[in-house]
């Protein structure tokens, strides 16, 4: 009769452990996007491409439809040492799909069609910025209009 006993005591003792880790890892709370977002632009301030599109690609799989995140992927990927335009007209264009209005997102496109050597393309985007911002004197469509400049100046 003492054997079930025991037997009951010796499961209890080597499931403790198992509780006690059970315990720690569910106390564990993973980084929200904007924790990530925050992350990402220091990383952009430092210019760590490769940490801040870590902290972005996470961001994005929390928040799909946040046009900032995709926005950031776009500008983190054509910044790089090696450009991936592909992946960043990939972003900027579902950063304007979802948010047809975000100023930083034609201004970075435009930036990254002139990197592609496609200024009529920039222009475009130059144009869709004077209608957003209602003139020509916000800082996104004077950063793109002096970036099709320099551009003109040089090709």
């Amino acid at each position: 009769m003492k054997l079930p006993a025991v037997a009951s005591l010796l499961v209890a003792a080597l499931a403790c452990p198992l509780l006690q880790a059970a315990d720690t890892s569910s106390n564990y709370v993973p980084p929200s996007a904007s924790e990530r977002i925050d992350a990402a632009r220091q990383a952009i301030q430092n210019k760590d491409w490769r940490k801040a599109l870590g902290e972005l690609n996470r961001a994005v799989r929390d928040e799909p439809r946040n046009a900032d995140i995709h926005n950031l992927l776009g500008y983190s990927y054509r910044k790089q040492a090696t450009p991936n335009l592909a992946k960043a007209f990939e972003h900027y264009r579902k950063a304007i799909d979802l948010d047809a209005r975000h100023k930083g997102a034609h201004e970075y496109i435009g930036e990254a069609y002139l990197m592609d050597k496609k200024p009529q393309e920039a222009e475009k985007h130059l144009a869709s910025l004077a209608q957003i911002c209602g003139n020509t004197s916000c800082e996104e469509y004077v950063d793109l209009a002096k970036a099709i400049a320099e551009y003109k100046t040089k090709n």
